[in-house]
């Protein structure tokens, strides 16, 4: 007999909020059917999907899930913590991208932004990333001016008719340098209408070493230990991940619960004065995804809370001062409470038009607050940098997608937001005029009540007008307010001030309450050639330019007292200390890729060339001033062998030296370099086994995004020496096994 809805049924289902509609993943085993809750994501040619099977290749070198996106076209990642990157996309990173984990928006609990979105997310539960580069339709988020990327973890897979799944996955890995080493574990229970999965994951390393000196050796502190001339002090790291996924399907109905809880006792970061001592988020997300005669409708519920600790590590000094005056580190702690509800309909009006609706809310509230530690710099009261900071978000949006004939296609949307922001009075260490009270009674004085009302709208068209060759057009404006601390870290001292960098060049910086929202207009070409299956060759161009009106920079400051003073302004070697302000910026550039089959036989396999090149520009529009942390041009060139369960690969890596640098924050210079990386893999029925080495050659080099050294010493005052980039990791050879049960 046919299962039905009940009406109090269907009531719950559809008001519950859930991430967008997914298929299962087919399986080997006959009895697991496909899953019939589906619903198509926006297709545009200028956007690129990793599938489980180019995210479990890299699974066994790579422990950070924003690292998987670096085989991407004109996508790097600049990170400090060994599991925490950022991606990085056309110019824009961090809170200019829109990076959604399971439908949810997630915030960076951090000054330094040390829990970045997709570090909740373990790469060994991950499924699936899209990467909407440059123009997304306004569907898939707002409150961004670059791209939008979607992470999805594995999706429940159910039996087909009186049959029960149980299956599971166990795997393991090591990496020589940094004595790398982690596992992961998953397992399903499932029937035709009902499943749980269980994923749990850990990962841990040493510090790494570079490919040569970069520095002194000796003690890293005076009260800490002892480094190698070659060690990249604070680069340390432990995670654990947890995870438990319930889901329902019945009929074109399905119901997901997912709990998710992280656990990082520490996490050191090379490129930041202070370390991650503790990092504990609990995660429960509601997701509803339902099939109906007039289309589709994607809900999800969520709430994230994190607990986030700083401190220095074993490689920064830990005491300061002496006698009864001296401070016990600096304790840092923040406290971020994240809901959130989105839904998303699809309406299938004919067979020519499409359109989206949907809403999004989020409410945010975050404590950051330092407790007196001793001396006479931190006592003898807790310091409030951000107090009972709000953050709300108010979205709805609207988008038509159109199938004019068998060649146009055009996708048009609008979105509005409204963005509140607020924070309570706060306070210093102590009542002291020039190191505290008087930035704070400024700051309290203020009017930090401030409302936002934002508006995106984009406009994409493609053309295909052959099955070798398609082409897009598209403009978008995207709007992004700015976050709690570019408006409202408020003390200009300049020891607090190096705690709050959200970029990692080692400066301190200091909010501004006037910040207006960052506006972007951005056009973009894609041209897309290729062989009629698209199996043999493809070739991919894509230009692009964007103009940012009130783009959030920083300039230095003088005025405010503390650290801003005159000589701040003309210092050309050393650290600074800056404000955020609003400028106008321009970034262009373009990604080109492509791949080719070079050879085929039944007897030797297949051998393929793969190609990414990337550049792109970034210039402040007032000053003339190159903008901060731009990738200079960059290709990846990779030969593959494939023979059945067999993949082997070449990969050479090749990046420009770095050279038009931002002048305001003392941005530091970096070298060309080329690295050359070995893998291969073997699948046989239930196994995989990987081998690899990393910079096989043991090359000296430095990302152009790392950012400054600061991973050891006296961190918290200005005697780190300026002008040491963090090196990138020397050679390193892994292994790594996969079974399926």
């Amino acid at each position: 007999m046919k299962k039905r809805l009940s009406p109090l049924a269907m009531m719950i289902l559809t008001g519950l909020a859930s991430a967008p509609l997914y298929a299962a993943h087919e399986h080997d085993d006959e009895m697991l059917e496909r899953v019939t809750v589906t619903a198509a994501s926006v297709p545009t040619v200028d956007s690129t999907t990793l599938s489980e099977n180019d995210i479990s290749a890299q699974r066994a070198y790579k422990s950070d899930t924003a690292a998987f996106l670096n085989d991407v076209a004109g996508m790097s990642m600049y990170s400090g913590g060994g599991v925490a990157g950022l991606p990085f996309m056309r110019g824009f990173a961090d809170d200019r991208l829109r990076i959604k984990v399971d439908g949810m928006d997630l915030i960076s609990a951090c000054a330094n932004h040390m829990n970045p979105p997709l570090s909740y997310l373990a790469p060994s539960r991950v499924s699936e990333i899209q990467v909407y580069s440059g123009i997304a339709p306004v569907s898939l988020g707002g409150d961004s001016i670059g791209g939008t990327i979607i992470a999805k973890s594995k999706q429940p897979e159910f039996a087909a008719d009186d049959q029960t799944i149980t299956k599971g996955e166990i795997g393991s890995y090591y990496r020589s340098n940094g004595d790398a080493r982690g596992g992961h574990l998953s397992t399903t229970l499932a029937s035709e209408d009902f499943s749980i999965t269980y994923t749990g994951s850990t990962a841990k390393a040493n510090n790494y070493n570079a490919g040569g000196n970069f520095k002194p050796a000796g003690n890293a502190a005076t009260d800490g230990r002892s480094l190698d001339a070659d060690e990249v002090g604070s680069s340390a790291y432990e995670s654990r991940n947890h995870a438990i996924d319930f889901a329902y399907k019945l009929d074109n109905h399905q119901l997901q619960l997912k709990f998710a809880h992280q656990d990082i006792p520490y996490q050191g970061w090379p490129n930041q004065r202070m370390d991650m001592t503790e990092n504990r988020s609990n995660q429960i997300n509601l997701i509803y995804n339902g099939m109906f005669d007039w289309g589709s409708l994607e809900t999800s519920l969520y709430r994230e809370k994190t607990h986030h600790k700083m401190q220095f590590g074993d490689d920064k000094q830990f005491l300061y001062g002496s006698g009864m005056m001296i401070a016990n580190g600096m304790p840092m702690e923040t406290e971020g409470d994240n809901h959130g509800l989105s839904v998303k309909a699809e309406i299938n009006a004919n067979q020519r038009d499409l359109f989206r609706v949907g809403t999004e809310l989020q409410r945010y509230r975050l404590d950051d607050f330092w407790e007196a530690s001793g001396g006479m710099m931190m006592a003898p009261n807790t310091f409030w940098n951000i107090n009972n900071g709000e953050r709300d978000r108010y979205g709805v949006f609207a988008e038509w997608e159109a199938a004019w004939n068998s060649q146009w296609t055009t996708v048009a949307g609008i979105r509005h937001e409204t963005v509140k922001m607020n924070t309570d009075e706060v306070q210093g260490y102590n009542t002291n005029m020039m190191m505290y009270q008087a930035a704070a009674d400024a700051f309290n004085a203020s009017d930090r009540d401030i409302t936002d009302h934002n508006i995106d709208a984009t406009l994409l068209a493609r053309f295909k007008p052959s099955a070798t060759h398609d082409y897009e057009f598209g403009y978008a404006q995207k709007t992004r307010s700015p976050n709690l601390y570019e408006r409202f870290a408020w003390s200009t001292n300049g020891m607090a001030m190096r705690m709050v960098n959200l970029v990692g060049d080692g400066n301190g910086y200091v909010g501004n309450v006037d910040l207006d929202p960052e506006i972007a207009h951005t056009l973009s070409f894609t041209a897309n050639f290729h062989d009629a299956k698209q199996h043999d060759w493809h070739v991919s161009l894509t230009p692009y330019i964007s103009y940012v009106d009130d783009f959030i920079d920083a300039e230095r400051c003088s005025t405010g007292g503390g650290a801003c003073t005159a000589a701040n302004l003309t210092t050309d070697n050393d650290f600074v200390y800056l404000q955020y302000q609003n400028v106008s910026a321009k970034l262009y550039g373009m990604d080109v890729s492509g791949f080719k089959t070079l050879y085929q036989s039944e007897k030797w396999g297949q051998i393929t060339g793969t190609a990414t090149l990337s550049y792109v520009r970034g210039k402040n529009r007032d000053t003339g001033d190159d903008l901060y942390n731009i990738m200079p041009l960059n290709s990846t060139l990779s030969l593959e062998h494939s023979k059945n369960g067999w993949r082997n690969n070449v990969e050479w890596v090749l990046v420009a030296g770095k050279d038009k640098v931002n002048n305001e924050r003392n941005e530091i210079e970096t070298a060309g370099y080329g690295l050359v990386n070995l893998r291969t893999s073997y699948e046989w029925k239930q196994a995989r086994v990987d081998f690899g080495m990393e910079n096989v050659f043991d090359r000296l080099y430095s990302h152009p995004l790392s950012g400054a050294y600061v991973g050891q010493g006296a961190t918290m005052n200005t005697s780190v020496p300026w002008g040491v980039t963090v090196p990138g990791m020397g050679r390193s050879v892994y292994a790594g096994l996969t079974l399926k049960f």
